[in-house]
């Protein structure tokens, strides 16, 4: 019979099987014991299959011996039932079938960015960008957000020891025009769900959207521009609406990632993850991103000590999520619901 459990510390059977499911991708790591080297496998779509454990059982049960006993799974939306629906993806993750389906005797479910906001404290110098800014103070909250299929957003807070991921679903707050550059392009963007939030703007179809809204200011045709990629690849070709449209999102990025520091009060930083924002890293620090992040009077003092760093590990959920496996005890964490025990 399978029992949740409230304990984020009682110890995993390893071998350990990580996984970060993404809108698009599928990344998984394997730990055969609590401090062996994390073994990481090949990048998946979400696409090539039909689920999560095909998708385990050709990348990683077929490519080794081990059998993993334990998985840790993140997953990009909301935990909000014991089988989990992804929010970009055609995948539903129901716990309870991976125990039977993959043999396992402990599975436990995280938010893809709170995965993220555990790999927070262990990022090294050389994992990482740092883009304005003072020192962080090593034990005041931390954020984390990232553009991708979609936009996530986690918070870390320290506290008796340990360390305590907020995962929420900060990607979708609404994201208002602020000056008269925004309040005429705003006329012309694609609107999700009929407003435009965060995400609708922040991640890769947003990219898109930019564009699109951009070349209708310019009385020019956009429309084939789609997806992120047809923007970057028309920046590549010196196309000047690709251009002020990274300049745009960028921008729009510091404006967020600075609501969100005043939120927690991120004294720790705010660190930007997520699959695009690396391909622009030449172009970050000279963007209007950091600018943004600090526009916040009354508290632009605040802010301009605030440190901001683009994460340039490639897989830093599947690291956040490796932490916890070898040392739980560092995390306070209520898994009721998401921890199935065999």
């Amino acid at each position: 019979m399978m029992t949740p459990s409230r304990s984020s510390a009682r110890p995993l059977s390893f071998p350990v099987l990580v996984a970060d499911i993404g809108g698009t991708n599928v990344r998984f790591g394997i730990l055969p014991q609590a401090h062996s080297p994390l073994r990481t496998f090949p990048t998946v779509q979400t696409t090539m299959f039909d689920s999560f454990a095909q998708a385990a059982e050709a990348t990683v049960l077929d490519a080794t011996s081990m059998m993993p006993r334990s998985l840790l799974v993140a997953l990009a939306g909301p935990l909000t039932s014991p089988s989990v629906q992804l929010t970009n993806a055609h995948w539903s993750v129901d716990p309870a079938e991976l125990a039977r389906t993959l043999h396992l005797s402990t599975v436990i479910m995280f938010n893809d960015f709170e995965a993220l906001a555990l790999a927070l404290p262990y990022l090294r110098e050389d994992q990482l960008l740092k883009v304005g800014g003072g020192e962080p103070s090593s034990r005041a909250p931390r954020v984390v957000l990232g553009p991708g299929t979609g936009l996530g957003v986690a918070g870390l807070v320290y506290g008796d020891q340990r360390y305590t991921p907020l995962a929420g679903e900060g990607g979708h707050v609404s994201l208002a025009p602020e000056g008269e550059r925004d309040f005429a392009l705003w006329a012309h963007l694609d609107r999700l769900h009929g407003r435009i939030s965060a995400e609708t703007l922040l991640s890769g179809d947003g990219l898109a959207r930019l564009y699109r809204a951009l070349a209708r200011q310019e009385g020019v045709d956009g429309d084939w521009c789609r997806e992120g990629a047809d923007a970057t690849g028309a920046a590549a070709r010196n196309d000047p609406i690709a251009d002020e449209a990274i300049d745009l999102f960028l921008t729009y990025l510091g404006r967020v990632a600075g609501d969100l520091a005043l939120t927690f009060l991120a004294r720790g930083g705010v660190y930007i993850g997520g699959g695009i924002v690396p391909r622009f890293a030449d172009r970050l620090a000279t963007s209007g991103f950091r600018a943004a992040f600090e526009a916040k009077a009354p508290h632009g003092p605040i802010l301009r000590e605030i440190p901001t760093y683009l994460i340039t590990e490639p897989q830093p959920a599947i690291s956040g999520l490796s932490s916890f496996a070898t040392l739980p005890d560092r995390f306070a964490m209520d898994l009721s619901g998401r921890r199935l025990d065999v």
